[in-house]
């Protein structure tokens, strides 16, 4: 407790005291800690936090599929996947292991709390690696729909295309940039439907790049509606529930690597 407390001047000792009555304060080894509890040098010690207020998101995830491997879940417009600043309840994970009682759920992808669509979760740790590697060595086909503004005549688009480009750290620190240099971004981009004014554009990102899609689009001057931060930043404090980002990931391909079989997961969503 006196390193907790010295550690967190802000927090006093009630709610350490509160969270450990509960067993929300562990060790690395999963022992639950208590007040008197000695202090080691480099121990990892994990808490359960909980939020005074939390909004709640009014829509609802959609559990595609589940074994007891994998669980792959449609997740809406502005749900975070994981617990993250103002959000903790209401977000996929929590949602989802508190449905299924789920203690070994862990996500093997992330989205973006704006976009909606498929996510892939992990229920197994002996097999959880087998499938993150899917991802890291490039063996899931992620396929997105975007809404965006038609090309003009005067931007001498044509589609298909390629976009690569090299992203970086923008200002401020959670927006990204494209910049000069050698491409580190690749995605492929055709246009499924044309709808008056605005297109359905298909995404098939080569690699994973944090906000790739929506910077790709930004570049070709065709941001995607409702985008909050490209091309130029939009603060609101409050979300409007009105206006979602019309980005999509539509479906998600693979070789399973246990049993070679060919998946597809599809998202029921709709732009």
């Amino acid at each position: 407790m006196d390193f907790l407390q010295e550690r967190y001047p802000l927090v006093d000792s009630a709610p350490w005291t509160a969270r450990m009555s509960k067993g929300q304060v562990v060790d690395e080894t999963g022992l639950r800690l208590n007040s008197a509890s000695p202090y080691r040098m480099g121990a990892c010690i994990f808490y359960y936090r909980e939020l005074v207020s939390e909004k709640p998101i009014p829509f609802l995830e959609r559990v595609i599929y589940q074994d007891e491997h994998i669980l792959v879940a449609d997740k809406p417009h502005f749900l975070p996947v994981i617990p993250a600043g103002r959000f903790l309840h209401e977000t996929l994970l929590i949602r989802l292991r508190k449905q299924g009682k789920l203690e070994e759920l862990v996500p093997i992808h992330r989205l973006d709390r704006e976009t909606a669509g498929v996510v892939m979760f992990s229920l197994n740790p002996k097999t959880r690696g087998l499938y993150s590697s899917l991802f890291q060595d490039r063996q899931i086909r992620k396929v997105y729909e975007a809404l965006a503004p038609a090309p003009s005549n005067l931007q001498g688009l044509r589609f298909p295309l390629t976009r690569r480009s090299r992203i970086v750290r923008g200002e401020p620190f959670f927006r990204m940039k494209e910049a000069a240099g050698e491409p580190n971004s690749e995605t492929f981009i055709e246009v499924l439907k044309n709808r008056d004014c605005v297109t359905l554009y298909q995404l098939i990102p080569v690699t994973g790049r944090k906000h790739q899609l929506r910077v790709h689009l930004s570049a070709l001057g065709i941001a995607i509606i409702n985008d909050t931060l490209y091309p130029r930043m939009s603060f609101e404090e409050d979300d409007d529930f009105s206006r979602p980002l019309k980005l999509l990931a539509k479906s998600i391909s693979f070789q399973d690597p246990l049993s070679g079989q060919e998946r597809y997961f599809q998202s029921d969503g709709r732009l």
